[in-house]
């Protein structure tokens, strides 16, 4: 005689359960960008991209929306480009006087959106894009712009 597996609403909403949590903890690691490392292949700390876009090395592009640079500022030295402009690629090349090679750096707020916006921009034929996945509030990369008390301008 076999043994008949039966479905009770307990075994159904543990089992739910245990996959609601297992999606949230996937959704909260991306989020985070937890496993993001900064400072090797392709990417800067937040202090190097600061101490690069000051000395005007690399362009630093911030990536985040209006209403972001209104609450954190925009770290000194970066500039703001709101990546759902319609016209972002063109933005970012006009930045760079239209030298696809020129080292450009995005910046987010947690690196998920630069971590995208760097494949877009290499598809559009961009060859030196630069990844800060720490972002402006710290991820799994490092603390962020503004926990490391990097200096910002306000952005209205």
């Amino acid at each position: 005689m076999t043994e008949k597996t039966t479905f009770t609403r307990r075994r159904i909403l543990t089992g739910g359960s245990t996959l609601a949590l297992g999606g949230a903890t996937i959704f909260a690691a991306n989020w985070f960008n937890v496993g993001a490392q900064a400072g090797q292949d392709g990417t800067l700390t937040t202090p190097q991209a600061h101490e690069a876009a000051v000395s005007g090395d690399i362009t630093l592009v911030d990536i985040r929306r209006p209403d972001e640079w209104a609450r954190t500022g925009v770290g000194q030295g970066a500039v703001p480009i709101n990546m759902l402009d319609r016209d972002f690629i063109e933005q970012v090349s006009a930045q760079v006087n239209g030298d696809h090679s020129a080292p450009v750096a995005l910046i987010c707020a947690r690196g998920v959106r630069s971590r995208k916006m760097t494949a877009r921009l290499q598809k559009a034929g961009f060859t030196n894009i630069i990844d800060v996945p720490e972002g402006m509030l710290g991820s799994g990369a490092g603390p962020g712009w503004i926990k490391r008390g990097l200096p910002t301008v306000s952005k209205k």
